[in-house]
This record gives structure tokens, sequence and C-alpha cells, in this order.
């Protein structure tokens, strides 16, 4: 009699125990899903779905890739913010989501503190380009012409508040100038305005310059050489302490349980590492650098928050 009521008494005290006492849940035992807040087709896009592919088998799940485009990656990221915080729904975005859109976009609902970096995947630098037979040969050249013309030396980029536009806003801080801003919608027309000489110099991801003839660089932003263009010299090399940059990889809301973020954090540290991935972000021109685990991402995105709104200050986003 004794031992039935000890049998008894433990079963319910086991019934009185939460859920996550008794046993975990296995993560993940159903499709991860990863929003990209941008159109399909493009650099970012193919980065993505060659890391899903790769992570896939780490996980034991399917891991899909959805484009939810819209708002300069608000729509997609505003889903993501919408979802459950249990690491099935991902958001895989550049740094900017966190550190520009909270406020240029306050009433989006995204905040600074919105998600939490799983992993840095991607890092472009950013570039000022000339065509070839401008007269402006460097930096120095560049902040001479601004300050004789105040005002009137234009450049161009993908759109105000990108990071192409505040690279160049950081840099005529650093030179003392004014220069003129002419926004367009992709690197694409900022060339051909630069070529047609337009505008005189065009902000753009540097990568957009791979394999391209007819554009010099004129600097990168960036500590050192990007191993595509050896030539061109960085603006820290020119007496520029500048170099901005676009970076990020995969996101999970904030709230999600650590033990899932652990998870994705192994399966993406091992889907960036892959052969397959390399190829895919060599082809985007990434620097042999671009994977960041999750404490040094995090530490990056907080210096990019605090350096973005200092920025930002100073822009005009009207």
């Amino acid at each position: 009699m004794m031992k039935r009521r000890l049998i008894v008494a433990a079963a319910a005290a086991a019934v009185a125990l939460p859920l996550p006492a008794l046993a975990q849940e296995a993560f993940p035992n159903r499709t991860v899903q990863i929003v990209l807040p941008y159109p399909p087709g493009n650099a970012i896009d193919l980065l993505v779905r060659a890391l899903a592919a790769q992570m896939a088998p780490q996980l034991g799940q399917s891991v899909v890739v959805v484009n939810r485009d819209g708002a300069a990656g608000v729509v997609g990221s505003v889903s993501v913010l919408r979802a459950p915080a249990d690491g099935y729904s991902v958001l895989f975005m550049p740094a900017l989501v966190s550190s520009v859109l909270p406020i240029t976009q306050p009433t989006s609902g995204l905040q600074v503190s919105s998600f939490r970096p799983v992993c840095q995947v991607f890092s472009n630098s950013m570039a000022l380009v000339v065509k070839p037979d401008s007269p402006i040969r460097s930096l120095r050249d560049l902040q001479a012409a601004a300050r004789a013309n105040p005002g009137r030396v234009t450049y161009g980029t993908l759109g105000v508040t990108s990071i192409p536009h505040l690279a160049m806003v950081q840099w005529a801080a650093a030179a003392g100038v004014e220069v003129e801003h002419v926004p367009y919608r992709a690197d694409a027309a900022v060339m051909t305005e630069v070529l047609q000489g337009r505008i005189d110099v065009g902000s753009i991801v540097l990568g957009s310059a791979a394999g391209r003839n007819d554009i010099r660089v004129l600097a990168v932003f960036d500590q050192q050489r990007h191993q595509d263009f050896p030539d061109a010299m960085t603006a820290v090399e020119q007496g520029f302490d500048v170099a901005p940059a676009s970076f990020g990889g995969l996101f999970v809301l904030t709230g999600t349980p650590e033990d899932r973020i652990t998870r994705l954090e192994a399966a993406c540290t091992t889907a960036a590492q892959s052969e397959v991935y390399r190829n895919a972000a060599r082809t985007g021109s990434q620097p042999a650098n671009f994977f960041l685990s999750r404490a040094d991402f995090a530490r990056r995105l907080q210096t990019d928050i605090e350096q973005k709104a200092q920025v930002l200050r100073g822009v005009r986003l009207n």
C-alpha cells in the first residue's frame, strides 16, 4: 500500500511540472522559413538561397526562402516581427533594418531591439566611382573640387538613406565639404549617369562594379583593399577614416528561445563554410572574412546602430 501511494504521488508531481521540465520539444520539427524583404533575382537573393540549401541538412528539415518585398525592406521585416518568436520564421536582412529603418520609418513598428542576430553571412564594401577620363583622380581631388565649388559637385546613389548615400554623407563630413546628392533607383543607373557626365561621382556597392572596364573606382570604403579590386585604394589609405559597409545575415525575433538560436547559429556556421555558399559569396564579390559568429555579429551591429544614429542626425529624410 505504501509503495502504491508513493507511485501515485510521484505521478501527480510529474503532471504538475511545466512541459519544458518533462521534455524539450525537438527543434526544428517542421519547415523553417527564411524571409528575404527584397525581390528575387538579385545578389542577396542568390546568397540566401545558397545558404538555405546548405542549412537544411544541418537542421534535418526543409528550409524555404520567401521573398516579401516592399517599402525598402519594411514589409518583409514586419511580417517576421508579427510571427511567433519560435525560430521558425527567420529574417535574412542587412543591418540597416535594425540601424536605419527604425529611424527613417518610425511608424513601421521596427525598433533597434526587434531582432537578435544569429550569424553574419555577407558584408558589402561601398565605393566611389568616376568615369575613366574624369579629372578627379583621388579623394583629395574630389575634396578640392568640392571646396572650390560648394554644393555644385554632384554624386548619385540608389536612394536616400541607403548605405551608399550614408557612406558619402560620412565622407563629406570627414572631408569638410558640401556635395549635392542625386538619388536613383539602382547602382546601374548611377553608373550610367556617371559615364554620361550628368553627375560627377557615383557612390555604389563595390560589387556592382565587378567585371566592368568602363568605370574607374576612385576609393573603396573599407579597412583594407578588396581582393577583386586590388588597385583601388581605400578611403583610409587616402587619409579619410571612413569605412561604412552593408553587412547582414540571419536574424530571429527577440524572445526566441536561446537553445533554438544556438541551433540555428550552428547550422548557419556550417552552411556558410560550405564550398557551395563560399562560391556564391565569391560570385557576389564578398570579402574573405564575410562570416561572423553571433557574438561578433552582435557587437558589429551595436556599433553600426550607434554610428548610423549619429550620421542620420544630419540627413534630411524628405
